[in-house]
């Protein structure tokens, strides 16, 4: 299993690096000076749903030589593994918006484990059944503000609010322990949305930020089809990854989706 998470993990790597280029190269390329502003919606709903795989997904609690480093995605399996989020913009001017984000994330499965592991003060033993269970909610507000706007490009920056509510346990059949925590992370916030032609666009969207006790980057690519004036549907790619090396915890998870969702506007 960890030899299938490492070649998943450098395939993939690759089409992380390129959305990464391609953001950069969108934001590079974009016109600076643009003609009048398109007529937007004033709101926007928009609800994404798919499957998500794991390409990694380690866990250590507590974070030092009492805690053994567990690889989660060896209990669950790879996946995929449903996944849905709904934004909700608000556009009160010209080159202003703000942008609610609710994305549940939550999955569970039963391996066994290579070997003996202490996780949050309990024992666990090698070879038998054990339940993983992983849940990772992430709550964001984020106030973006429109750089370009043209027939072609818009270009938004901004900074993100973000309350992540995790919860990790393991169960065996005589043995269970579970370790939750609510915190805040602030986060910058870009998108670059291209529209080659009438109807048709090609958004990337990203929140990241990095330091020295962990790192956040959730970052999509999604084609969109006008139907209406109001409704549009879209299909992409999206890359989670991040954690934290802190003295309670070490958790760092990757994980890969398919996206399919409907936005509508009014």
């Amino acid at each position: 299993m960890s030899q299938r998470r490492a070649l998943l993990a450098d395939a993939l790597r690759p089409a992380r690096s390129l959305l990464l280029a391609g953001f950069a190269s969108c934001v590079l390329a974009a016109p600076v000076m643009g003609q009048a502003l398109e007529s937007e919606s004033r709101f926007i709903v928009e609800l994404e749903g798919g499957p998500a795989w794991q390409a990694k997904n380690d866990v250590q609690v507590p974070n030092d030589a009492s805690g053994t480093r567990i690889a989660l995605d060896d209990l669950t399996g790879s996946g995929p593994f449903p996944a849905f989020r709904l934004y909700a913009e608000y556009r009160p001017g010209r080159r202003h918006g703000l942008r609610l984000l609710a994305a549940p994330l939550s999955l569970e499965g039963t391996g066994v484990l290579p070997e003996p592991a202490n996780f949050n003060g309990e024992s666990f033993a090698a070879g038998t059944p054990t339940t993983a269970r992983y849940r990772f909610d992430s709550y964001r507000l984020t106030y973006r503000y429109r750089l370009v706007s043209n027939s072609s490009w818009r270009v938004d920056i901004g900074l993100t609010g973000k309350i992540r509510s995790a919860k990790i346990s393991l169960e065996q059949e005589s043995v269970s322990s579970s370790y939750s925590n609510v915190g805040f992370v602030p986060l910058l916030y870009a998108a670059a949305t291209w529209q080659p032609a009438p109807g048709w666009s090609l958004a990337l969207d990203a929140d990241g930020a990095a330091a020295s006790q962990g790192r956040a980057f959730d970052i999509s690519l999604k084609l969109y089809r006008d139907l209406s004036d109001r409704w549009s549907l879209s299909a992409g790619y999206r890359t989670l990854e991040g954690g934290a090396d802190v003295e309670d915890v070490y958790t760092f998870a990757w994980f890969n989706y398919l996206t399919f969702s409907a936005v509508y506007r009014f």
